[in-house]
């Protein structure tokens, strides 16, 4: 027989409603008698209903990470796993599930509009976004990552039009002139007629301006689209292989980059000797590869748990921030002058 509050509520000889305090609201009610009432609950074996718990609470004791791709694709990229361990260390404080909410059916709108949890985060969204109103009607907290901020959104992130700049102009201060950049393919939370993404249109603003003060633009460089993963990199690679020109890489993810490094070695075409890559996010393998990848470092678990940490507080009734975090250019092997180029 299923043990209920009743039972529990008869064996400690208090009310239901003081069995429920002490699940669902344990400041109502002396730090004695919650203790009473949860060991008697132990000792009856009495499991809670996460239903109706919700139904009591009116909260679901999880918070959801928006992704704007299907699962299978977005876990392709080592920087989101960095970022989803950042957030889990931030919902394990607090005693908080982590529920990952990708597109239903192609829709983020729709999975956002289903998503059972108290608060969401969203990568890579601006105030302009049509899954932002929605978010908003359902009046629940929200926390952008890599967003554009904004002071009526909190959000978490780097500057990514200074890191790139910063990347870009390490690559021309070495002499590169026949530059190749690869974008990521642009994020689906809108649909199609509005689809773009923040991060490449602020990181090719940062490459704009690097370029511009060697009097060369961005029409001046071969942009290829890749996705995010091993094997776009080794497609966007096959492009830029065959078009023969580019001394250097400028890839927006170090998984690109890896990839990129696969078709390379299988081409025989030597990094940096015969073409330089540098890329985003310094993961793991950008320090285990040989030569070791040149990328910008941005603090992909500090970033996870810092929003995870502003959408809890949220929760609790704190404002909503915008944190900017550090970004490093990290210079490894990667990275030389082009053949040919005077000492």
């Amino acid at each position: 027989m299923r043990i209920t509050i009743k039972d529990i509520a008869e064996r400690a000889g208090v009310s239901k409603t003081t069995v429920s305090f002490a699940f669902n609201d344990p400041q109502k009610i002396s730090k004695e008698t919650r203790e009473r009432v949860m060991a008697i609950a132990t000792e009856l074996g009495y499991i809670p209903d996460p239903v109706a718990r919700t139904l009591t609470t009116k909260r679901t004791g999880s918070v959801g990470l928006l992704l704007p791709q299907p699962m299978h694709e977005a876990l392709k990229n080592p920087y989101l796993t960095e970022l989803l361990q950042g957030i889990g260390a931030a919902c394990l404080e607090h005693e908080v599930s982590l529920l990952i909410v990708p597109p239903i059916r192609g829709k983020p709108a729709e999975a956002a509009r289903r998503a059972a949890v108290d608060a969401i985060m969203a990568i890579g969204v601006g105030p302009d976004h049509s899954i932002v109103d929605l978010i908003r009607k359902r009046h629940i907290s929200l926390v952008t990552i890599d967003g554009k901020p904004s002071p009526s959104m909190a959000n978490v992130g780097i500057d990514d039009e200074a890191a790139a700049y910063a990347l870009m102009n390490h690559v021309l201060g070495l002499g590169h002139r026949k530059v190749a950049v690869v974008e990521l393919e642009s994020e689906s939370y809108n649909p199609p007629e509005e689809r773009s993404s923040l991060v490449r249109d602020r990181r090719m603003a940062g490459f704009g301006r690097a370029l511009a003060e060697t009097g060369l633009s961005l029409s001046d460089v071969a942009i290829y689209s890749a996705e995010c993963s091993l094997q776009g990199g080794r497609d966007a690679a096959a492009s830029i292989l065959a078009d023969g020109s580019a001394s250097a890489i400028v890839a927006m993810a170090d998984i690109v980059a890896m990839g990129i490094y696969e078709l390379c070695d299988e081409r025989r075409v030597r990094i940096p000797a015969d073409l330089s890559v540098v890329a985003f996010d310094d993961i793991e393998m950008a320090r285990l590869v040989r030569p070791g990848l040149t990328t910008i470092r941005q603090p992909s678990f500090k970033k996870g748990y810092e929003a995870g940490r502003m959408v809890l507080g949220m929760l609790g009734g704190a404002p909503a921030g915008q944190v900017v975090m550090a970004f490093e250019l990290v210079v490894r092997g990667s990275s030389a002058a082009p053949a040919g180029a005077s000492s």
